[in-house]
Formats: structure tokens, sequence, C-alpha cells
């Protein structure tokens, strides 16, 4: 009976020991792969600080706005689309573009410009129209004074791609990286205007060609003249090309209204006498005539002091407008 009860004893040691082997194999194989591949999402409208926002699929998207960045504090947290955060790759926050898209942003303060993958939602502070990752923000070089006038632009055809294999459930990081050395250089001109009404605010949005980025096929093998890098699991992606355009003088203001009737955009205007130099400034879109009230600032910091000062005395729509 002892020798039998040692020997069951045994067998269910050797038993159990190997199945604590497997156990810790297969969470061994699972540990590095913790980065969620992410999901297309559009999403609800939605409340964040007092302000409502729409999200939507928009592949003909331009904008022009002060950029912002972040990193530490969410590197390694869940991104809207249900990514990991990672700071150092090339992705961005939006508050209502679909997820992922790709966009180019500008820096016009440098004429520095990447592409980005939007992944995200943000950011919340009034005056600002992207969040870049820390890298991106390294890469437009405006890292150390936090913001930067800039303008984002999507790039229809390579979001749409992508946009369709995240539908299909296929991981789209690294599609940012995937930059053509060998592409155009040559930027086309604003073709056409279509007014978009938010809140009141007349927005333009210029109907521009796709620019500067084809995206890699996923398992292409590396060009013998293109620098990059291949991953573990044999995917080669260039490095990203950071482009460099002309620099032209931009102007800031803080719009806080548009109208058709020019007679309201005056009495606007003298309204908003004790926060500044307000002044109407006429404006046509696409055929329609509007007066924009507008009240110009030296720079970022002044901009946001005004844009401020005009939320706190009820004026919520007003909006920072570089152009």
């Amino acid at each position: 009976m002892r020798l039998s009860s040692l020997f069951l004893c045994l067998v269910l040691f050797v038993i159990v020991s190997c199945s604590q082997v497997n156990l810790a194999s297969h969470v061994a194989k699972k540990i590095p792969d913790v980065a969620s591949e992410g999901n297309f999402k559009v999403g609800s409208p939605y409340k964040v600080m007092g302000q409502w926002y729409q999200p939507q699929e928009d592949y003909s998207y331009v904008e022009t706005g002060i950029a912002s960045w972040y990193g530490p504090g969410f590197h390694g947290k869940k991104t809207a689309n249900g990514e990991t955060f990672n700071m150092n790759e090339l992705t961005a926050a939006h508050k209502t573009l679909q997820l992922p898209s790709l966009v180019r942003v500008t820096n016009l303060e440098n004429g520095r410009s990447v592409v980005v993958r939007v992944n995200d939602r943000g950011p919340f502070k009034r005056g600002r129209i992207i969040d870049m990752s820390k890298r991106g923000a390294e890469l437009l070089d405006f890292k150390n004074s936090g913001v930067a006038k800039v303008r984002v632009q999507v790039l229809a055809e390579e979001s749409k791609k992508i946009a369709n294999a995240a539908r299909r459930g296929e991981n789209t990081r690294g599609y940012e990286v995937a930059i053509n050395k060998q592409t155009s250089k040559r930027r086309p001109a604003p073709a056409s205007t279509q007014p978009a009404v938010e809140r009141g605010q007349p927005r333009e949005i210029y109907q521009e060609a796709s620019l500067q980025s084809k995206p890699v096929e996923r398992a292409m093998l590396p060009p013998p003249d293109v620098p990059g890098h291949t991953t573990r699991e044999g995917i080669f992606y260039p490095d990203q090309i950071v482009e460099q355009a002309p620099v032209s003088n931009t102007n800031m203001y803080v719009q806080a209204g548009a109208f058709a009737d020019r007679a309201n955009a005056q009495k606007l205007a003298q309204k908003l006498a004790p926060f500044g130099k307000a002044k109407v400034y006429p404006a046509n879109v696409n055929g329609q005539q509007f007066f924009r009230v507008r009240i110009p600032a030296s720079d970022v910091q002044s901009a946001d002091a005004i844009l401020s000062r005009l939320a706190n005395a009820g004026n919520g729509d007003a909006i920072i407008i570089v152009e």
C-alpha cells in the first residue's frame, strides 16, 4: 500500500509539474504580445469639459491651428482605438477624425513635416487641433516649446487603405513610417473650398491632393538605397522622412464669430473692444460672403489668454485661427 501510494503521488507530481511547465510556457509566449492591434473607430458624439465633439469619417480634412504634444503621462496606456500608446512612435490624437488615419503635419514655423497615424482622441485644451506624440514633436522641433503653428492634412487614399485594413482586423501599427523616399516633392495648391459651419463658425476645408506618402507593402524587402530597419517578424520599415518646405509668414487670430450680415459682425466687434483690437474681416467661402470678427494675437500665449477671457465671458465658441 505504501509503495502504490508513493507511486501514485509520484505520478500526480509529474502531471502537475508538467501542467505548470506547459502553463508557464504558454504565458511566456503571450508576454511579448502586449500591444493591442487596435480597431477602426469613429464613435458617437461626446462631451468633454463642456464642449461637444462630433467624430466623423473625413478624407478631405485640412486645418491650420495650434499643435501640442503628449507623452510620459500616457505612455503604455490605451488609446481611443484600443492600441497601447507609445510616445516614441509617430502617432497623434485628434478630436473627430476616424481612427486610424494618416495625416501630414507641417510645422508652419520651420517648414518641417512628417506623416503620423491618428489613433487617439484629444487634445481637449481650447485652441489646440492636434496632439502629437513626443517623437512627432521632436521631429517637428517643437518639443521644448510645447506648441507650434501647424497645418494638418489627411492623406486621403492612404487613410482609406488603413481604415479598410483596420476594419478587417489587421494591425496598422507602423504604416506611418512607410514613406517612399522617391515621392514627388511638388505640393499642389488648394483646389477648392467647401464651407462647413460648426457652432456658428464657418470652417474652411481645402480639398487637396494626397501629398508625399505611399504606404509600403507590409512584407516588402528593403530597397537597396532606402534607410530603414527590419522587425523581428521580418517586415521592413523605411525610416521616417522629415520633409522640409519653404516657410511663409503666418498670422494668428482669435475668432469670436462669423456672420453673413456685416452689421451683426460690427456689433460684436464693438462689444469685444475690452478684450483686444477686434476687427471685422470679410471673407468669401465658396461663393458665400462672411464677415469674421477676429482679435489679432502676437503668439500662442497671447492667443490662449484672449481665448480664455472670451470663454469666461460666455463666448465659448471662440477659436484660434492660423493663416
